[in-house]
């Protein structure tokens, strides 16, 4: 059963057009990634999904609920944890979780924001300022607080950008004990290939505001065709890009050459 839908969901700003008519179905308990070049409509399609910026045309639905028409309902239903780190430095993470399970009306906040501080490896920590934690540990924090009133579906963008490889890992091991536990849907942008190929169930291709291709990782290699296809060769594919030795996806000429004689 789909939890998350859109229909022909449209975003512009301006004249420039950021998201195009995509249209997108993603089932409970699955773990969705949406992937593609910087500036092809990935932060913007979440944001209009968790309800932070109205869709221009078209509709989407969240836990049933019609984005447009019932925003304060959806965001009851959803976590959602920005690109850039957004705790509060000036506080503990214990404060940090408590604030955000009272704003949530959590049943037993002091508990189960101590329980969420252990279960993200956090407990150690939990009384000190969150400026002395370091980038991983802060996303963790966020991820554990977006999860404290149980939704019904985690919006994670960017989740592991700027973090260096162990606290990248760190994420991950929780992002995958997530979907181990099942019970939540989540719906995740990424730019790195190996977070795509080792986290999410199916994967959306987006070129230019639109869905290039959809499918599991499986599922898109094997679509090229070639013997030994990575996530590296559905991309330069479906969207015309490079990946960089630091998992960025970048648009090049090679990349727009390569795309063509594959295509």
């Amino acid at each position: 059963m789909a939890v998350v839908e859109a229909e022909r969901l449209a975003r512009t700003f301006g004249r420039t057009v950021a998201v195009d008519g995509i249209d997108l179905s993603v089932d409970a308990g699955e773990v969705f990634g949406l992937v593609g070049p910087n500036g092809t409509g990935k932060s913007t399609t979440i944001k209009m999904l968790a309800t932070l910026l109205p869709p221009t045309s078209g509709a989407a639905r969240v836990a049933g609920l019609d984005v447009k028409l019932f925003g304060a309902m959806v965001r009851r239903e959803i976590g959602y944890v920005p690109q850039m780190l957004s705790a509060d430095g000036a506080l503990t993470g214990y404060e940090n979780a408590l604030i955000y399970a009272k704003l949530y009306d959590v049943p037993e906040p002091s508990r189960r924001a101590r329980e969420m501080l252990r279960w993200m490896g956090l407990e150690g920590a939990a009384e000190r300022l969150v400026r002395e934690y370091s980038g991983g540990m802060i996303r963790r924090l966020e991820i554990g607080q977006a999860l404290l009133h149980n939704p019904k579906v985690l919006f994670l963008d960017e989740p592991t950008v700027g973090l260096d490889p162990s606290a990248r890992r760190a994420v991950w091991d929780r992002i995958l004990e997530l979907r181990g536990r099942g019970g939540v849907t989540i719906f995740m942008t990424t730019h790195m290939m190996e977070e795509a190929d080792r986290l999410c169930d199916r994967i959306a291709v987006m070129r230019d505001g639109r869905i290039a291709a959809v499918g599991s990782p499986r599922d898109l290699k094997a679509s090229l065709g070639a013997e030994g296809a990575t996530l590296d060769d559905v991309f330069i594919r479906y969207a015309g890009t490079s990946v960089d030795s630091e998992g960025d996806i970048r648009e090049t000429a090679r990349a727009r050459r390569v795309a063509r004689r594959v295509g």
